[in-house]
């Protein structure tokens, strides 16, 4: 079953908690501190793998967990890092903030990987709180807690050549001849319900993708029939080949099925317009194609490359194959659809675990990380002085000023480490 979105929700590992100990030797009797570390939280990794087509795997499970850091222990033994959770998505995959829609990473490589989630800071242990002033520190540090989020996988194909004409014109059929793919092929009026890929091979190191785009008839970018499910798959092509019926048995006008399949492209698109196409005038073994052939010519001849052939007898298939090849040679990796990454406004991100940006999407001052988790978690809001020593913090890492910066105004609210809190100067 071919699935090209999912829902998911991410938990990264906590940091384990350091450890309050005390070294408990036989000659020792004054034994200093000896409370170890905690492990770090695992990772969430997504991992681009050349070997997947779908996100079938997502369709069942949609809850995701990296393993905690263990707490630390004593004699100065650390806890061990949690183990990180590698989820495996197909090439084209694009990773979008459930909330926002934003778009926060675009997997456009074989290989390619990103932490979505980061696991949490173990916490250090009573040992590492020891100085000249405070030999016996009966006091640890908490671990930090791993992110959190929402996310939407969602798959755009990437693919070399993109497929294209009404259903029933030969698509699946060309696909199937000038690749291993084998999809399912019968003379009905019904679309395809899954892109189907498959790899071309010409000479020694001379190869390109196709894939076979179903759902396209007319209203598709309306929501008529899958057309607007599958659309989305053909942003990430070089070219295009549209496939038209020329031998009117079924009383079509390739003409007409031109227009109407490239004004659903650009109704979805406007900038599918400018991507090339070969037009492909198939089932000139059929009497009485001729007419409908020098028809096609005349209407888009002089601005479309128009190469007339069969599948059924495989009539002029390689050289559409070569002038597919030829053609891509010409392509600009700009004519392949990508997508801006980082919706959000980072000004500042430091190796404490502070990250102050504005979103873009709803304009809203957000400050927060595990150093500031942390914080949030360490104060008491009904304790004058504990509420103090929270601002001070904030004013020295330089929050305020990051805050001001960014064009925060007296009174506007700022989100910090979840919690809404009022600017003021």
């Amino acid at each position: 079953m071919f699935i090209d979105i999912a829902n998911i929700k991410l938990k990264a590992g906590n940091g384990g908690d350091g450890a309050v100990a005390w070294r408990r030797e036989k000659f020792e009797p004054a034994g200093g501190p000896a409370g170890g570390d905690g492990g770090r939280g695992g990772d969430i990794i997504v991992r681009t793998d050349g070997g997947l087509h779908t996100l079938m795997d997502f369709r069942y499970k949609r809850e995701y967990k990296a393993e905690n850091g263990e707490k630390g222990m004593s004699k100065l033994k650390f806890g061990k890092d949690g183990k990180d959770t590698v989820l495996k998505v197909p090439v084209g995959t694009l990773i979008r903030d459930e909330k926002t829609g934003g778009v926060l990473y675009d997997l456009k490589e074989e290989g390619m990987e990103v932490v979505v989630c980061k696991g949490g800071k173990g916490g250090m242990g009573n040992a590492r709180f020891k100085n000249s002033t405070r030999q016996a520190p009966t006091f640890a540090q908490a671990g930090s807690r791993g992110e959190e989020k929402e996310i939407i996988l969602e798959l755009k194909l990437i693919a070399d050549v993109g497929l294209v004409g009404f259903p029933n014109v030969g698509k699946s059929t060309l696909l199937s001849i000038v690749t291993s793919a084998r999809p399912k092929i019968a003379n009905y009026h019904f679309t395809t319900l899954s892109p189907n890929l498959g790899v071309v091979k010409l000479d020694e190191g001379e190869s390109f993708v196709i894939a076979d785009i179903p759902g396209l008839i007319e209203g598709a970018s309306d929501g008529i029939g899958l057309g607007d499910e599958f659309l989305k798959h053909i942003e990430r092509t070089g070219i295009l080949v549209h496939v038209l019926d020329v031998s009117g048995q079924e009383g079509r006008d390739p003409v007409e099925d031109f227009y109407k399949i490239n004004n659903e492209l650009v109704s979805y698109n406007e900038r599918l317009s400018n991507k090339s196409q070969i037009i492909f005038a198939n089932k000139i073994d059929i009497p009485g194609s001729e007419e409908n052939l020098k028809k096609l010519k005349e209407e888009l001849g002089g601005k479309y490359e128009i190469i007339a052939g069969s599948c059924a007898t495989t009539e002029n298939v390689d050289k559409l194959v070569k002038k597919i090849y030829e053609n891509l040679s010409k392509v600009e990796d700009n004519e392949y659809e990508t997508y801006d990454e980082n919706y959000v406004e980072v000004v500042e991100e430091r190796e404490e675990g502070i990250k102050i940006y504005k979103q873009k999407e709803t304009g809203r001052y957000i400050v927060e990380g595990p150093y500031i988790d942390k914080l949030i978690r360490s104060t008491n809001f009904d304790d004058i002085e504990s509420l103090r020593y929270f601002q001070e913090n904030l004013r020295k890492n330089n929050v305020v000023k990051k805050l001001e910066e960014l064009g925060i105004g007296e009174g506007e609210s700022v989100f910090i480490g979840g919690y809404e809190f009022e600017f003021f100067e």
